[in-house]
């Protein structure tokens, strides 16, 4: 059985820009997508976004400069940066919280509910992939989140592994399960909604 490398994760602002860069790649959809897909605004498509300005927007997100959250994680083997792991309050989304079927069928609660964040993505560098670095990367999300005052953290995986790469970027529901979320939906037969609370009702956070 292989094992997961020894991972140390930064804070996207705590990191180089052009690690965050080298996982992400040039040539495939991570590189040209750079998160932006469940951050555009009311009214823009995905193909009418140049890439170069997916990218530049990344950038700000992943080092604000002091206005809100970093938009994510990098994870380093050796120095080496090799994992991405897209994680923010899930306001910050504004698609998603506009209008992505996945995230609410069959749910009513407040959207813009500064306190829950989102986990929405997973990038594994090339020739660094089925080492387990994307799994490793979710209890460090569960970590930053709740450093940062979470009450919940929830994510949108695939239920199964039965699909093709590019598809897999919201993680698996068993990558998310092992890391204590639970599934509260399943609004499609190959995505799930899943949740861990990381706060009771006074505040407190809840141990582990």
């Amino acid at each position: 059985m292989a094992t997961t490398p020894e991972l140390e994760v930064r804070p996207g602002d705590q990191a180089d820009w052009q690690d965050v860069l080298a996982v992400l790649g040039s040539r495939g959809m991570p590189g040209r997508c750079a998160c932006q897909r469940y951050k555009l605004a009311r009214g823009e498509s995905f193909a009418a976004v140049p890439d170069e300005v997916r990218r530049d927007r990344l950038h700000e997100q992943v080092d604000p400069g002091g206005c809100g959250p970093t938009a994510g994680l990098v994870g380093y083997v050796d120095g080496e940066p090799v994992a991405w792991c897209a994680v923010e309050p899930r306001a910050a989304y504004s698609g998603l919280v506009r209008n992505h079927g996945v995230a609410w069928a069959g749910r009513d609660e407040r959207r813009d509910d500064p306190d829950v964040w989102a986990v929405t993505c997973f990038v594994t560098r090339t020739g660094h992939r089925r080492r387990g670095l994307a799994s490793a990367m979710v209890p460090a999300a569960v970590a930053h989140a709740a450093a940062a005052g979470a009450r919940v953290v929830e994510g949108y995986p695939m239920t199964t592994t039965d699909a093709i790469t590019v598809e897999l970027h919201p993680g698996t529901e068993a990558m998310f399960t092992r890391a204590g979320f639970e599934v509260v939906a399943r609004p499609t037969r190959r995505r799930a909604v899943v949740r861990r609370v990381l706060a009771g009702p006074d505040g407190l956070h809840e141990p582990g």
